[in-house]
C-alpha cells in the first residue's frame, strides 16, 4: 500500500460477491478459499508525502482471511 488508513472506514458496502468478482480465481490461488467480497467505503488516508485526504477505498475481503489489496480512488468531493 502506498497510503495509510487514518481512522475507521465508513459507509462500507459490497460491490460484488462470489462469482461476480472478476479476480476470484486469482484471489483463491493467492490467499486461499473463502467467501470473497469486493467492498468499498470512505476513509481518511495519509499518503506517502504526509498529506491527509478523504478518499474512497476499495478492497477484497473474506471471512478468516481479512482485507486484502486495498486501493484508493481520488478525488472525493464533499
Amino acid at each position: 500500500m502506498d497510503f495509510e488508513l487514518v481512522g475507521a472506514v465508513r459507509d462500507v458496502e459490497t460491490i460484488a460477491a462470489g462469482r461476480a468478482i472478476r479476480e476470484l480465481r486469482r484471489l483463491r490461488r493467492r490467499y486461499g478459499k473463502g467467501r470473497w467480497r469486493k467492498r468499498k467505503g470512505v476513509a481518511t488516508v495519509r499518503l506517502q508525502d504526509s498529506t491527509v485526504h478523504r478518499a474512497e477505498v476499495h478492497w477484497y475481503e473474506a471471512h478468516g482471511i481479512g482485507r486484502r489489496e486495498m486501493k484508493i480512488k481520488f478525488p472525493l468531493l464533499d
